[in-house]
């Protein structure tokens, strides 16, 4: 009786842990450059001398989905987009390398390029920052731009280039941050070849209908185990029921 109880249980566990993936993709469809959770359920079982005693339900995050979303011309200057499977590089509050698909630029008062996630870019010399005040622009190249207003016929000045970098064949993974990382720790490469889109957004790649349909199907799955714990404690006091005949 109990077997069935734990397998339950652990079904319930992995059940409420899909529940919170599919909420956090449902919560950020409409983040820019949001890569949607994938999740899991896997067998496991607890081995005995002779044979498996109990069956069991593992459910777990086990990645991202990093197909790219749908590009929107937004036509603001510090607003770009990265074509094809590149990713830009952030820099952390505690100095940590970290990447993603968010492009919706900003410069702060203290001069830093930063994303609305308030993660500062890196780029290819360390992190950017530019004079405040000074308006902003992006090459194709990622190249960043910065013309002093005070001198509208000067040209405007190099200062920096983004960091964007190619993740084939490395190992990342998504984080509870929401972040891109190098499994193990590690930085990705450069990639010369990479362009990006000015003057536009990545959406999320999260499709919200199906999402909503991975929802209810996840609150279900958790409620048909309610059941099976229901229907385990109907039979346990039948037997005790049978027991109490003798």
């Amino acid at each position: 009786m109990d077997r069935m109880i734990y397998t339950a249980l652990t079904g319930m566990d992995a059940a409420m842990t899909r529940q919170r993936a599919v909420a956090s993709n449902l919560a950020n469809a409409n983040t820019p450059g949001f890569r949607a959770e994938t999740f899991a359920t896997t067998p496991w079982h607890l081995k005995a001398e002779s044979m498996d005693v109990r069956g069991y339900a593992q459910g777990a995050v086990r990645g991202a989905d990093l197909s790219q979303g749908e590009v929107t011309r937004t036509g603001r200057a510090l607003d770009v987009a990265v074509n094809g499977a590149a990713l830009i590089a952030f820099q952390t509050p505690t100095g940590e390398e970290v990447y993603s698909r968010r492009g919706d630029m900003e410069v702060d008062a203290t001069g830093r390029l930063i994303n609305g996630e308030g993660l500062q870019a890196i780029g290819t010399n360390g992190p950017i920052t530019v004079p405040p005040g000074w308006r902003i622009s992006f090459g194709q190249d990622g190249t960043v731009f910065a013309a002093d207003p005070a001198a509208p016929d000067a040209p405007a000045q190099e200062v920096a280039r983004l960091n964007v970098v190619s993740p084939a064949g490395s190992a990342v993974v998504k984080d509870l941050d929401n972040q891109l990382r190098v499994r193990g720790g590690g930085v990705l490469p450069n990639d010369p070849e990479a362009q990006i889109v000015t003057g536009a957004l990545e959406a999320s790649n999260v499709d919200a209908s199906g999402t909503l349909v991975e929802m209810i199907e996840a609150q279900r799955s958790f409620e048909r185990r309610v059941q099976i714990i229901s229907t385990a404690e109907q039979l346990d006091q039948s037997s005790a029921s049978l027991m109490s005949l003798r």
